[in-house]
This record gives structure tokens, C-alpha cells and sequence, in this order.
């Protein structure tokens, strides 16, 4: 299907001004000064957005695909996530991972149901692993998944600092790393660490004493969960400071005694340290099961979280006037693509997949391109999952 977006303003991140996109074969094709564009012969879907904002599609890094959780037994095994459930969040591309349990839910799985999501409409890649280490993987490890398995960009996520997590020593955790560098290295991929960080009173120590001991680079691995209390963030400020990137969770606004940093106040403090919001990714743990546990380790209540608090919160920040749209746009995808090397995602340009949002003047979700196919709109959903009523 070819597709013309006329004259919406558009970011790309950058603030390109009102422009006119042409979609093609699942790609951007041109983006060019209004009316430019001409195709004869050709049917071609034509899509109003003036008066709208044209943003590459929102990028989530973190996402139980499978669905997470089990902390509670059996019966609190989170469900699988449905497409309509990520385009309605103008979501078009997620990184699957397992989570806690990697006994009921396996890489198989996880890679299956990344490939389903693709013949879905949207984007989908992977994490090699659970919580614990020995890590668990497709291909017998973490470098070989890397190398052979298209959709692997990673291991993750890898718990520490947590009481359900495997306990790993910073020599497994650091060889981790190694393995994700080199195997990164010959896939073509980022080979991206992605840790998981508890409640646990170490917090970051592995993760700075890996720079120390190390010649494994801060960009190799990436902290997520880092707002879950002030005393980690503070730590995650600090390996931003020094060149790492942090992925923060965007779930229910905290309300307390819950210790989790809100998203405006992590902004606050990234403006605070003159940190470049570059550094700065949000991801929604969609999927997850949400615990809390008491202070002995007792399980004394869960939820779930949800795809859609991601595209609220990128909305309230706008509202709230925290940050500029170019800005947004970056924490929301574009720094995850450039941090994962998924080279056509994140931006709107030529030769990019064709993953576009058009949010409206209230930013309310009006429009939805997943390489190229019209997934919502003018604000109805067009998306369904294979087994959808």
C-alpha cells in the first residue's frame, strides 16, 4: 500500500515544520515540503494531518511479551500481551523479555510469540534470559543467540540487587557482559546488557565496579527499574552522569508510602545535574506482575502492568510542559533505537521503517503506522490480534 501524510508538523525528533510523508512498502519513502509529492498511476491511501504532530512510533524496551509474574504461584502468571494492546498505545516496536520465572515461560516462547507480534503488525525483539544466571538461552549462549537469532539484541533481563534473583557474583556478572560485547560484536547487534535492579542495598555496585574492573564499556549494559526508589536513583544520576544510559519503568503515578520516582521527578533531576536527556529511556514493564513484598519477603499484594501507562505518561509530561516534543519523542523511541542499533527505527526519515504516530492537538493517539500498515485511525483501533472477536 502506498501511502501520502500531508502536512502535518513533524518531528523527527527534530522539528522539521509541516512536511508531507510518503509510505511505501513498509518504508518512508520521501519527506518533503508540502505538495511536492506527485504519483500518477498508483492508488494511493491519503491521510490528512494538519494540525497534528507526525512522530516516529513510541519504541518499549522492556515488555513481557509472554507475560510476567508468578510470584504468588501458579495462579498470578501474567497474561500474554495482545497487539491491540501496543498499537493502542502508539507503540510500534517492543523488546520481549521473561522476567522472574524462565521455567514455565522459555525462550521457544518468547521468540515465538516475538514472531507472532511481527506477522501482527508491529516490531518485535528479545532478550536472552530471565532473572538468574546460568543464563538461559536458545542456542546454548548468550553469544550464539547474538550471532544466529535475528531477533536477540541482548541479554535481560538479569536480576540483581533483588531477593528473587539468582544471587550471581560480579565475576558472572561481568563475564555476562563480556560475552554480550563480543557477541554483539559479531552479530551486528548493540549485545546489550539489560539488568534488572531490586530493592537490594548494593543497587549499582555491580555495574560501576564493572567500568572499574573492566574494559567492558558503559554502553554495553544498561540499569532498568532504576526509579523504583530515591536512593537507586540517586546512583542512576550518577552512572548517567558519567556516560550510561538508564531505562526508567513508567507504571501507576506512585502514590505513597510507595518509595517508586515519579517520571517528572527524574526529569527534574536529570535538568537538576545538566545530564543530556539523551541518556534517559522510559519502558513500561507491560505485562509484569507488580509485587509488593512486605519487609520479611512476604508476597502481600500484585497487579499487573499495563502497555498503556507508557503513552499517558509521554502525554502528561507534554501537558505538564516538562519537556519539549523533540525531547519526548527521544525518550520515548528514539533513544531506545539508537541504544538497541535498531538502525530503521526512531525517526522519521527516508529509508526508516514506516513506524509514525500523528497525535492530535490535545495529544490524543489519532493515527498508526506499523511498517506502513494503517493500524489506527482517526483514533479507531484497525489492529487485531489473530484470535481477536
Amino acid at each position: 500500500m502506498v501511502t501520502l501524510i500531508r502536512g502535518g508538523e513533524v518531528f523527527a525528533p527534530e522539528p522539521l515544520g509541516r512536511k508531507d510523508i510518503l509510505l511505501a512498502g513498509g518504508a518512508i519513502e520521501a519527506v518533503t515540503e508540502p505538495g511536492r509529492i506527485r504519483i500518477d498511476g498508483l492508488e494511493v491511501e491519503t491521510v490528512d494531518a494538519a494540525g497534528k504532530s507526525v512522530l516516529p512510533g513510541l519504541i518499549d524496551p522492556h515488555v513481557h511479551i509472554l507475560g510476567g509474574g508468578g510470584e504468588g504461584g501458579p495462579a498470578t502468571r501474567a497474561p500474554e500481551i495482545r497487539v491491540e494492546d501496543i498499537i493502542a498505545s502508539g507503540v510500534t516496536t517492543v523488546i520481549g523479555c521473561l522476567g522472574t520465572d524462565g521455567v514455565t515461560r522459555h525462550m521457544t516462547s518468547l521468540l515465538a510469540k516475538a514472531r507472532a507480534l511481527e506477522i501482527e503488525g508491529v516490531s518485535a525483539f528479545i532478550y536472552s534470559g530471565s532473572y538468574e544466571i546460568p543464563i538461559r538461552t536458545l542456542t546454548g549462549s548468550v553469544s550464539s543467540d547474538l550471532i544466529v537469532i535475528d531477533k536477540v539484541v541482548g541479554a535481560g533481563e538479569i536480576a540483581v540487587s533483588d531477593h528473587r534473583s539468582s544471587q550471581p557474583t560480579f565475576d558472572e556478572v561481568a563475564r555476562l557482559a563480556a560475552e554480550c560485547r563480543v557477541g554483539g560484536m559479531l552479530g551486528g547487534k548493540a549485545g546489550v546488557l539489560h539488568l534488572h535492579l531490586g530493592n537490594g542495598r548494593r543497587r549499582l555496585e555491580f555495574l560501576f565496579r564493572l567500568v572499574r574492573e573492566t574494559e567492558i564499556p558503559m554502553t554495553q549494559v544498561v540499569p532498568t527499574h532504576v526509579n523504583r526508589n530515591p536512593q537507586l536513583f540517586e546512583q542512576g544520576l550518577e552512572w548517567a552522569a558519567g556516560g550510561g544510559s538508564i531505562d526508567l519503568t513508567v507504571g501507576p503515578d506512585p502514590v505513597p508510602p510507595d518509595p517508586e520516582v515519579s517520571l517528572e521527578d527524574c526529569i527534574a533531576g536529570f535538568r537538576g545535574m545538566g545530564l543530556p536527556f539523551t541518556r534517559m529511556m522510559a519502558s513500561s514493564d507491560s505485562n509484569g506482575s507488580l509485587p509488593v513484598f512486605d519487609e520479611s519477603g512476604r508476597l502481600v499484594r500484585l497487579t499487573i502492568a499495563t502497555e498503556k501507562d507508557l503513552f499517558r505518561k509521554f502525554g502528561d509530561i507534554l501537558r505538564k510542559g516538562l519537556l519539549p516534543l523533540e525531547t519526548a519523542v527521544r525518550v520515548f523511541s528514539t533513544n531506545a533505537a539508537d541504544f538497541y542499533k535498531l538502525g530503521k527505527k526512531g525517526r522519521v526519515e527516508a529509508g526508516r521503517d514506516a513506524d509514525i504516530v500523528i497525535v492530535d492537538g490535545d495529544l490524543g493517539l489519532s493515527d498508526v503506522f506499523a511498517r506502513g500498515r494503517w493500524m489506527m485511525a482517526g483514533g479507531r483501533l484497525l489492529a487485531h490480534g489473530t484470535f481477536s472477536a
